[in-house]
């Protein structure tokens, strides 16, 4: 190797250092920030927010189905590479598995903070309600983080077995020895065995997904007759394609910001084809929730069109017009059908953020202008926006998971091309 290449190699590794540190620094100071008022909750409750008897669901619920969604998203994405073989999107199938893994701890956090009494969190599950969606819920994620955490390790475990056997000694390398129990083999009959185990547990997680966790999570919110927004069998459908929409987005966004700051190098068709197949799902969540507010508005039921016009032309209605359709829908249909933006990897990685931001809007409309109508006439109307505090404790748990993110995938072999130095066979070749 030529002194000049290894002075470029060494800048380069120099650099990612360096974008690491400052990363790493910045979720620090942002988990720290978000730590004061989450203990501040934790100790004081929920005086430190916006929430009341009238609307006692806010951006934190919000939040909450909207990570759930990016879990059973990324989820489902692993399927596509795992169970149908669709060998194309294998670079991300791993970190899909990871991602759906964080996103569920957030995902739950943010329901902790939402509890009058999180220390009764457990209690859905001790005193199993079987009549209650919210208690079924929760023994599906249960389930369902089991099940990632398990098809994740069979699908490193090829991968862990020869960093762990790898002549270097870096935390890295001891992470994987522990992992691997220093005892594992790679052959053909284990490539077979875990193959076969990957395809069982994502069939299994399928249904899981789809009917149990993000299904699920739209039944809670369908079964409320009192809202009549929300009483409807497509929400539990429009749920799991939302998911499929904004898994797909984080993936490809995850993937080129990564590659990006670290500087390796793009799979470019992958990633027009994630995109593709992003604006294909959005498509048919938009087409969904057509029809979801057709039948809210032609129904002529005072309480659909009051909810209809609180979310389209009320002071919330920026979240709808503004985040929902504009940024979540129309720019990045735009950035992926344009054809000077539809192959270009900058433009399709604002499409894929724009669709992310997008889903929150989703996400925000479903829960509050729904609350702000009277339950009935002559009740008070809902008003509700997010406190200072509500944000700070929000950004303290997003950066929490980040963190957990990150770390992980420091030490965990996550990509399918990653080099493993001096690595020896079986035979100790």
């Amino acid at each position: 190797m030529s002194t000049l290449t290894k002075s470029i190699k060494l800048k380069q590794k120099n650099s990612n250092s360096n974008t690491f540190k400052w990363w790493i620094g910045i979720l620090l100071l942002f988990f720290a920030v978000g730590g004061y008022f989450i203990l501040e909750r934790l100790i004081v409750g929920l005086t430190t927010t916006n929430l009341s008897s009238i609307t006692p669901w806010g951006a934190w619920i919000a939040f909450y189905i909207f990570f759930v969604g990016l879990s059973a998203g990324s989820f489902l994405l692993s399927t596509m590479i795992f169970v149908f073989g669709m060998e194309q999107y294998e670079r991300v199938g791993k970190m899909a598995l990871f991602t759906a893994i964080v996103c569920m701890i957030i995902a739950l956090t943010f329901v902790l903070m939402d509890l009058g009494r999180p220390e009764r969190a457990f209690n859905a599950m001790i005193y199993w309600n079987v009549t209650s969606v919210l208690a079924w819920e929760i023994h599906f994620y249960v389930v369902y983080i089991a099940l990632l955490v398990v098809e994740l390790y069979i699908a490193m475990r090829e991968d862990l077995v020869r960093l762990a056997r790898a002549t270097t000694n870096t935390f890295r390398n001891k992470v994987a020895r522990m992992l691997t129990f220093k005892s594992s083999t790679i052959n053909d009959h284990t490539k077979k065995r875990d193959h076969r185990w990957m395809k069982i547990l994502g069939t299994i997680g399928i249904p899981l997904a789809i009917l149990g966790v993000h299904g699920g999570t739209g039944a809670i919110f369908a079964v409320v007759s009192a809202r009549e927004s929300w009483n409807t069998g497509l929400f539990p459908i429009i749920f799991v394609v939302s998911a499929m929409v904004s898994g797909t987005a984080l993936l490809l966004a995850i993937y080129v910001i990564k590659n990006k700051a670290m500087k390796k190098p793009i799979d470019h068709q992958m990633v027009v084809s994630l995109a593709k197949m992003m604006v294909a799902f959005l498509f048919i969540d938009l087409l969904l929730q057509f029809y979801d507010l057709l039948v809210g508005w032609y129904s002529l039921a005072d309480t659909s069109l009051q909810s209809l016009g609180t979310m389209m032309g009320s002071s919330y209605s920026w979240s709808y017009w503004g985040v929902q359709m504009g940024i979540g829908a129309l720019i990045p249909i735009f950035l992926v059908f344009y054809k000077k933006t539809s192959h270009n990897i900058n433009a399709l990685l604002v499409a894929a953020v724009c669709v992310v931001i997008g889903i929150i809007g989703v996400r925000f409309n479903i829960v509050v202008p729904s609350q702000i109508v009277p339950i009935m006439e002559g009740f008070p109307a809902g008003n509700y926006f997010p406190t200072f505090k509500e944000w700070m404790v929000s950004l303290g748990i997003v950066a929490m998971g980040l963190l957990i993110f990150t770390i992980g995938d420091q030490l965990l072999p996550l990509e399918d091309d990653e080099p493993v130095e001096d690595w020896r066979d079986t035979n100790g070749k």
